[in-house]
C-alpha cells in the first residue's frame, strides 16, 4: 500500500512508520519545513495548506497529528492551540481529499478516551455517549472533522486512544525517572480508573484498522483490563523493583497542573475495546505486568 501520514514524528508516528515500511508499504511522510526527499511532503495544517496532486494514489491517510496534551498548563492559549492543531490538521487532511481523483480506500484519524470524560465506575463502549470537558469538547471537534471523510464515500476509522505505554516517551517516560528513584506514587486517592495499551497494540490496532474492512467509526483503543491508578503503580514499582510509597495529594495536582490535573492524572475513565474485540484483534500484550516488563526491557523475576 502506499500510505501518508500526518504526525509521523511523534511517538505512535514513528512506530507505525517503521513498521510500515518494514512490511514493505510505501510511506509518504507530511512534514511541515522542508521535504527532506522523495517519501516526504510539505504541509502547513494551521494554514489548511496541502497540495493534493502530491498525495494522489495514496490507498490510506493516517492522522496522528496534534499539540502535546501533556505538554504544559493548560492556559487559555494553551487550549487553544491543542484545539487547532487537531482541528486544523484534520480539515486539512480531508480537504485534500476532496480534491483527489482517486480517493483513499480509508482515513484512519486519531482521537482519545477522553472523549468520555470523568465517568467514575462507568463502564464504558464505543456506544457510550460524549462526557464533560475540555478534553471532551477537543475530541467531539476533532472526530467531527474526521467524519468529514466518510460523509465522502471514504471508510473512516476513529481511534480513541488510552493511555500510550512505551519507554520511548509519553506517560511511562515520565513517570519511570521518579519511580527509580523511590519517589513514585499513586495519584490522589488512587481509586480512578486508567485505560491503557502498549505503543505495540496502537501499531497493531492501525494495521488492523488499515486492512479490515469491519473497522468503521469510532474505535477503543484500549487493553482488555483497565487498572486502578493505585494498581498500575503497584505493578509498575514491582517492574521497576522500587519502592512506591509517596502518594501525590488531589489538592497538590490540582495547585500545580490546575484543570489538567482534572481531567487527566485524576479522571476515572473505565474503558473496554468492544469494537476490536469484536472485529477479532488478537492483543499483542493484553497484561499490564507483560506490557511494562516489555516496553522497559524488565525480565520477569525468577
Amino acid at each position: 500500500m502506499k500510505i501518508v501520514i500526518a504526525g509521523a514524528s511523534g511517538l505512535v508516528g514513528r512506530a507505525v512508520d517503521a513498521a510500515l515500511r518494514a512490511e514493505g508499504n510505501e510511506v509518504v511522510r507530511l512534514v511541515r519545513g522542508a521535504p527532506a526527499g522523495e517519501g516526504e511532503v510539505a504541509w502547513n495544517p494551521a494554514a489548511r495548506e496541502l497540495d493534493a496532486s502530491r498525495i494522489e494514489g495514496v490507498d490510506a491517510i493516517i492522522n496522528l497529528a496534534g499539540e502535546n496534551i501533556a505538554g504544559g498548563r493548560w492556559t487559555a492559549a494553551r487550549r487553544e492551540k491543542i484545539l487547532r492543531s487537531r482541528v486544523d490538521a484534520t480539515a486539512t487532511l480531508v480537504g485534500a481529499m476532496m480534491k483527489l481523483t482517486r480517493r483513499p480506500a480509508v482515513f484512519v484519524s486519531a482521537s482519545a478516551v477522553g472523549f468520555y470524560g470523568e465517568r467514575g465506575e462507568e463502564e464504558l463502549t464505543e456506544a457510550s455517549g460524549i462526557g464533560q470537558g475540555f478534553l471532551s469538547e477537543v475530541c467531539l471537534a476533532w472526530e467531527t472533522h474526521a467524519q468529514g471523510a466518510a460523509r465522502a464515500g471514504v471508510r473512516t476509522v476513529v481511534l480513541r486512544l488510552g493511555v500510550v505505554l512505551a519507554r520511548e516517551g509519553g506517560a511511562l517516560a515520565k513517570m519511570r525517572p521518579l519511580f527509580r528513584l523511590g519517589l513514585g506514587g499513586r495519584m490522589g486517592g488512587g481509586r480512578q480508573w486508567m485505560s491503557w495499551v502498549g505503543l505495540d497494540d496502537v501499531v497493531g490496532v492501525i494495521e488492523h484498522a488499515l486492512s479490515d474492512e469491519r473497522c468503521r467509526g469510532p474505535v477503543n483503543v484500549v487493553a482488555p483490563e483497565p487498572v486502578r491508578n493505585a494498581e498500575f503503580v503497584a505493578t509498575l514499582a514491582r517492574v521497576l523493583r522500587r519502592p512506591a510509597v509517596l502518594p501525590v495529594p488531589e489538592g497538590l495536582l490540582r495547585l500545580a497542573l490546575g484543570r489538567m490535573a482534572e481531567e487527566t492524572l485524576l479522571a476515572s475513565t473505565r474503558v473496554r475495546p468492544r469494537g476490536l474485540q469484536e472485529t477479532g484483534y488478537a492483543f499483542r500484550r493484553p497484561t499490564l505486568e507483560g506490557t511494562l516488563r516489555h516496553g522497559l526491557g524488565t525480565p520477569v523475576s525468577p
